[in-house]
């Protein structure tokens, strides 16, 4: 998420949260969504670095990844939470 800024970074972790949220029928708090659209956007964008060699830039950019790395991550944590 580089040069949107910490506040942009939360604005669309929030957002990209609430998306995969409404996606996934999980029920997550504001808290949680953020810290799912942040992480996830850094995954995934760590993966296409890795795989394409670009990642997708701006706001909107952003906010599609985050939401799909989020998507990502709530179906690890379903995973990992039915096994134990």
């Amino acid at each position: 998420m580089t040069g949107i800024g910490w506040i942009g970074a939360i604005i669309i972790g929030g957002l990209a949260g609430w998306i995969a949220e409404n996606i996934m029928k999980s029920n997550q708090g504001l808290l949680m969504n953020i810290v799912l659209g942040i992480v996830g956007a850094i995954v995934l964008n760590g993966i296409l670095f890795a795989v394409v060699g670009n990642t997708l830039g701006g706001w909107i950019g952003q906010l599609i990844v985050g939401a799909a790395g989020a998507c990502l991550l709530i179906y690890a944590m379903r995973l990992f939470s039915r096994k134990t």
